[in-house]
């Protein structure tokens, strides 16, 4: 009945599909920053300054971006909460 609709009258579903890459990236964040900690499989633990020139990751630069992709998050859902908010309310009053 109204498959497609919302891609026709709303960029609804563009902003879903952004908040899906959006979480796939901060997994991929958290990937990074959970492999630079992991010592001796140990989970999170204290960095002892021991690091592989291929385990060298950017702890400052990586949390930067997670905070940087939480804004985007967030300020998406902000806004496809509004988009079907008005969806519904045009919907309603037909």
């Amino acid at each position: 009945m109204l498959f497609g609709f919302f891609g026709r009258v709303s960029s609804a579903p563009h902003m879903r599909d952004a908040l899906d890459a959006s979480s796939q990236r901060v997994k991929a964040i958290a990937q990074r920053v959970s492999g630079a900690t992991l010592q001796d499989r140990s989970g999170f633990a204290l960095p002892d300054g021991t690091t592989t020139a291929g385990d060298a990751v950017n702890l400052e630069a990586e949390m930067t971006s997670l905070a940087d992709e939480q804004l985007r998050y967030e300020a998406t859902a902000k806004l496809l909460e509004k988009t079907y908010a008005k969806l519904r309310l045009s919907i309603r009053d037909r």
